[in-house]
C-alpha cells in the first residue's frame, strides 16, 4: 500500500514475457537432445548391424541380436517424433501465445505494462497526494512542538536570572503563549490531514484492488496456459504410455526367445560340419581338352560381372584378362550395355564412389570375420581388429550440429539479458551490440560474433536489427 511499491506487480508482466521466452529455450534444447540421441541411434544401429552380419555369429542368435539393431531405429523413430512434437507443437504454441498475450510499444515496453503502471499510478494519486499533506501537517506540528519547549525553558532560565529586567521577561512569557497556541494550531491542522486521508483510504484500497485484480487475472492466465503446455509436454515424452514404444520390446524380446540353441547347432552341423557333403577324391583318367578348359575357365574369373560379345580372340591375351594393355579386337557395335556394380579394370579413385560407400567400407574394414571370407580363418588378437576399441564407434560428425543458411552480417542491439546455457551460446546485457551472421533457423536461433570476437548462437527474438 505504500506509494511504488505497486511496481512489484507490474514488474511481474515483464517477468511473464520473459518467462515465455525461457520455456521456449528450454523445449528447444530437449528438442536438440531428442534429435541428437535419435542420430545417434541410428548410427549405432546401422553400423553394428553390418559387423554382425559380415561376423561369426549365425543362425537364430544372429537374428536375436539384429533385434536390438531393429529396436534401435524404431526408438529412433519415436525420439523424431518427440523432437517435431516438442518444436512444432509446444514451441509454436508458446511463441504463438507470447505474440497475442504481450504487444509491443513503438517506445519500447509492453502495452500490457503500460496499462497497470498508468491504472496503479492513477488509483493512488489522489491518496499520495493527500498523504504529502499529511506529512507537511507532521512535520509543522512538530515543528511547533520543539518551539514550545525552548520558549519554555528559555522562560524557566530567565526567572532564575536577577539580571533579566521585567521586560524581557514580559517578552519570553509571550513567546511561550505564541508558541503554545501555535501547536494547538497545527496539532489541529494534523489531526484533520490525517482525518481526510483516513476517509480516503477506503476508496484507494478499492481502487488500487481493481488494478491489482486485472493484474492477477493476466498472470493467472500466463499461470494456466504453462500448466497446459507442460502437460502436453510431458505427453509428448512419456514414451511409456505410446503403443508402438511398448510392442517394440515386446517383439525384442520375443525374437531374442526365439533364439535356439540347438537349432543353431543343427544348421552348423549341416552346413559347416560333419554333415556337409562331401566330393570324396575319386581316381580320374587325364584328359587334356577338360584341363584346358578347366584353366581357362579359372583365368576367366577375374573378369566376372562383365559381358563382352564378338570378341576376336589369339592366342595369349585369353592367359592376361588382367593387364590395361591386352590388345582385344572388339566390334564397337557387338558390345552390350552393361551394367556392374563393380569393374576390376577400374582404379579405386576413378569409381566415384559416394559418402556412404565410403563409410561402408570403413565398417567392412573394421570387423575382423566375414562370413563368406575362405578358409582357414584365424581370429586376430591385434587391437585394429578389435570391433569394440574402433574410433568410429563414436562417429566423426556431431549430431547436435543444426544446419544453417549463410547470410549477411547485420548489426543487432539486445533487447534483454541473456546468459547462454550452453558453450555454443552467446551471453549479453540489454543494449549491447553484436554482428548477426547467419539468419534464424526453423527453431529461432541466430548465429552471432560479440564485439570481443567470440563466435555462437543466441535467439532471435532476443535482438533487434539497429537501423
Amino acid at each position: 500500500w505504500q506509494v511504488g511499491n505497486y511496481k512489484r506487480t507490474v514488474k511481474r508482466i515483464d517477468d511473464g514475457h520473459r518467462l515465455c521466452n525461457d520455456l521456449m529455450n528450454c523445449i528447444h534444447e530437449r528438442a536438440r537432445i531428442e534429435k541428437g540421441y535419435a542420430q545417434q541411434l541410428t548410427e549405432w544401429a546401422k553400423r553394428w548391424r553390418q559387423l554382425v552380419e559380415k561376423g561369426p555369429q549365425y543362425g537364430t542368435v544372429e537374428r536375436a541380436w539384429c533385434a536390438f539393431m531393429s529396436e534401435a531405429e524404431k526408438v529412433s523413430e519415436l525420439h523424431l517424433e518427440v523432437k517435431g512434437s516438442l518444436m512444432n507443437e509446444d514451441f509454436e504454441k508458446i511463441k504463438n501465445w507470447q505474440k497475442e498475450a504481450f504487444h509491443k510499444q513503438m517506445m519500447g515496453g509492453f502495452k500490457e505494462t503500460k496499462e497497470a503502471e498508468d491504472g496503479f499510478r492513477k488509483a493512488q494519486k489522489p491518496w499520495a497526494k493527500k498523504l504529502k499533506e499529511v506529512e507537511a501537517a507532521k512535520k509543522a506540528y512538530h515543528a511547533a512542538c520543539k518551539e514550545e519547549k525552548l520558549a519554555i525553558s528559555r522562560e524557566t532560565n530567565s526567572k532564575a536570572d536577577p539580571a533579566l529586567n521585567p521586560e524581557q521577561l514580559k517578552k519570553l512569557q509571550d513567546k511561550v503563549e505564541r508558541s503554545k497556541q501555535d501547536v494547538l494550531k497545527t496539532k489541529e491542522k494534523y489531526e484533520k490531514s490525517l482525518k481526510e486521508l483516513d476517509n480516503a483510504t477506503p476508496q484507494y484500497m478499492e481502487n488500487m484492488e481493481q488494478v491489482f485484480e486485472q493484474c492477477q487475472q493476466f498472470e493467472e492466465k500466463r499461470l494456466r496456459f504453462f500448466r497446459e503446455v507442460l502437460l502436453e509436454v510431458q505427453k509428448h515424452l512419456d514414451l511409456s504410455n505410446v503403443a508402438s514404444y511398448k510392442n517394440i520390446y515386446r517383439e525384442l524380446e520375443q525374437n531374442i526367445k526365439t533364439a535356439d540353441a540347438v537349432e543353431d547347432l543343427r544348421w552348423f552341423r549341416a552346413n559347416q560340419g560333419p554333415g556337409m557333403s562331401m566330393n570324396w577324391p575319386q581316381f580320374e583318367e587325364w584328359n587334356a581338352d577338360l584341363n584346358r578348359t578347366l584353366s581357362r575357365r579359372e583365368k576367366k574369373k577375374a573378369s566376372d560381372g562383365v559381358t563382352l560379345t564378338g570378341i576376336n580372340q589369339t592366342g595369349d591375351q585369353v592367359s592376361q584378362p588382367n593387364k590395361h594393355s591386352s590388345s582385344l579386337s572388339v566390334q564397337s557395335n557387338t558390345v552390350q550395355s552393361v551394367q556392374s556394380s563393380y569393374n576390376p579394370f577400374e582404379d579405386e579413385e576413378d569409381t566415384g564412389s559416394t559418402v556412404s560407400e565410403k563409410e561402408d567400407n570403413k565398417i567392412k574394414n573394421v570387423s575382423s570375420y566375414e562370413k563368406n571370407q575362405s578358409y582357414p580363418a584365424d581370429w586376430s588378437d591385434e587391437e585394429s581388429n578389435n570391433p569394440f576399441s574402433s574410433t568410429d564407434a563414436n562417429g566423426d560428425t556431431n549430431p547436435f550440429d543444426e544446419d544453417t543458411s549463410p547470410a549477411m552480417e547485420v548489426r543487432v542491439r539486445a533487447l534483454y539479458d541473456y546468459e547462454g546455457q550452453e558453450q555454443d551460446e552467446l551471453s549479453f546485457k540489454a543494449g549491447d551490440e553484436l554482428t548477426k551472421m547467419e539468419n534464424e533457423d526453423e527453431q529461432g536461433w541466430c548465429k552471432g560474433r560479440l564485439d570481443n570476437g567470440q563466435v555462437g548462437l543466441y535467439p532471435a527474438n532476443y535482438v533487434e536489427p539497429i537501423q
